[in-house]
């Protein structure tokens, strides 16, 4: 049974649709990343699912009780439901355990004090039950306010940028022990976050969004390995862009021709080819000039300049394997790594 069901759901902001004809479902024990650009509809998405917007139009459901539909609506504390906002929302004048407790309103005496306590455990705050809010790192209000969102048992867990205001090192660090506390918990979980690293690193099944409709949904991998479009491609990774033409099912490029993955003869097309497709060898492949190296630490990026017709493509090698500027190099493609989908607009030369 899946935790999570949005049929339909549509919500508009003054007459302006924010999310339309939206069909989503977070299934048991599983963890759903809600993955756009600002502005594209995930957070309303997640306050819809919350409680915190009406539906109107379509249904939710939390299990199999039917939560929301036009004119009727379960108040957001009666649907099981956690969240975890991109502030935290800490009480200032509670301290840790007390935040934690919060939610525990009306629970037996047992429980309210039982729970924070196994909570903190989990989230490895045990130590700090009696600091107040002000006195904690980033890192450690993120997880006061998981331990608090997760005190109440709740079926779903929704996070909304949840890691948003820490720098990347802190990042990285709460991300995966946040990832360790939901897996021990079991918690079925939808994350909304702009980050497509992050989507791809948490994830079960990551929903693309833009312009308020989800674009694509599925795996990590099914993602990344096969984008529906070129927003897609280009929202998930660093990509090389440029143009072509449908010639005979194939399409001409400086690496021969490329498939044309059914578009019609005559379309104009984009070829999207990601910098790790490219190898870079003294011999074999297309000629280039070295034209610049940023050193990233783990990878490097470098910039070629091809010797043909001058454009520039970037290849995405091993740290420490870069070649040096104004080498002079040979290019081979991975063509599984490539992409072609018909310009959005044929006009563009972007």
């Amino acid at each position: 049974m899946d935790a999570l069901t949005l049929q339909g759901v549509c919500h508009a902001y003054d007459g302006e649709l924010a999310i339309d004809s939206i069909d989503l479902t977070v299934g048991e024990g599983k963890l759903v990343c809600l993955l756009g650009p600002s502005g594209c509809g995930k957070t309303t998405v997640l306050r819809v699912a919350a409680g915190l917007e009406p539906v109107q139009q379509g249904r939710v459901f939390i299990g199999e009780s039917e939560v929301a539909r036009p004119g009727a609506s379960t108040p957001p504390e009666e649907r099981g439901v956690g969240l975890v906002f991109q502030d935290y929302a800490l009480f200032p004048h509670l301290t840790v355990t007390e935040n934690v407790a919060f939610g525990l309103k009306g629970r037996p005496s047992v429980e309210r004090l039982g729970t924070p306590k196994q909570m903190l455990d989990l989230v490895g705050l045990a130590d700090l039950a009696e600091r107040y809010p002000h006195t904690l790192s980033g890192g450690e209000q993120q997880r006061v306010a998981l331990a608090r969102a997760l005190a109440p048992r709740p079926r779903l867990l929704l996070l909304d940028e949840p890691y948003t205001g820490l720098d990347i090192h802190l990042r990285n660090q709460v991300r995966d022990e946040t990832l360790r506390v939901l897996r021990m918990a079991g918690i079925s979980t939808m994350i909304v976050t702009h980050d497509p690293e992050e989507a791809m690193y948490m994830a079960d099944h990551i929903a693309v969004m833009r312009g308020g409709r989800i674009l694509q949904q599925g795996t990590p991998s099914e993602l990344y390995n096969a984008p529906a479009n070129a927003f897609i491609a280009k929202f998930l990774s660093d990509v090389n862009a440029m143009h072509g033409t449908v010639e005979g099912g194939k399409v001409p490029s400086i690496f021969g021709c490329l498939d044309a993955n059914g578009a019609a003869e005559g379309v104009r097309v984009d070829v999207l080819i990601r910098p790790e497709a490219l190898s870079l060898s003294s011999e074999g492949g297309r000629p280039a000039t070295v034209a610049a190296v940023r050193l990233l630490g783990h990878s490097s990026i470098v910039t070629l300049a091809m010797d043909d017709d001058g454009s520039e493509l970037r290849a995405r090698v091993r740290g420490m394997d870069a070649p040096a500027e104004g080498d002079k190099v040979s290019l081979a493609l991975d063509k599984l790594q490539s992409f072609v989908f018909p310009c959005a607009d044929p006009t563009s030369d972007e």
